[in-house]
């Protein structure tokens, strides 16, 4: 089974609206950087970017 010491929790923030709506995780080994995904906000009702955010 993997090890999950390498994977740490982040939150997705919209870059447009700023609404937290999505908690994952990511390899920090593995991702080096932010995070940025395409997802849908449901505050904005469309795709937008979301960029990593320390999940609290």
């Amino acid at each position: 089974m993997a090890k999950k010491e390498n994977r740490e929790g982040i939150a997705l923030k919209c870059s447009v609206c700023g609404n937290i709506g999505y908690l994952t995780s990511k390899n920090k080994k593995n991702t080096e950087g932010k995070l940025e995904i395409k997802k849908h906000c449901t505050k904005c009702n469309k795709t937008t970017m979301h960029k990593e955010r320390k999940a609290a």
